[in-house]
């Protein structure tokens, strides 16, 4: 003879989107417009005239958002464009930063 014991048990799940960073590129004097709208359009997939929109405001206001993403990806694509960058003897400086 066994007792029965029955439990009902009730867990709460609140799940939380992952929070996102931005890719920030720097203004410099020494990378060309023309490198960083490559690189926005080739590793950042914007348009010519967005890339062209956050070119101007990278050189008007010494920063510019080439995009937000997980951690994971911004971390990724600020390693290739600074990659691209260097191999292509620019200093041109990305960071990635909370949003």
């Amino acid at each position: 003879m066994g007792t029965e014991i029955q439990t009902e048990e009730k867990i709460a799940v609140s799940l939380q989107p992952p929070s996102l960073w931005k890719v920030i590129f720097l203004n410099d004097d020494s990378t060309p417009m023309e490198f960083v709208i490559e690189l926005l359009t080739g590793i950042f997939k914007h348009t010519e005239a967005s890339a062209k929109e956050v070119t101007l405001e990278i050189h008007n206001t010494g920063s510019g958002i080439a995009g937000v993403y997980v951690h994971e990806i911004a971390e990724h694509l600020g390693i290739e464009a600074t990659r691209a960058s260097r191999t292509n003897g620019f200093q041109l400086q990305i960071n990635i930063e909370q949003e």
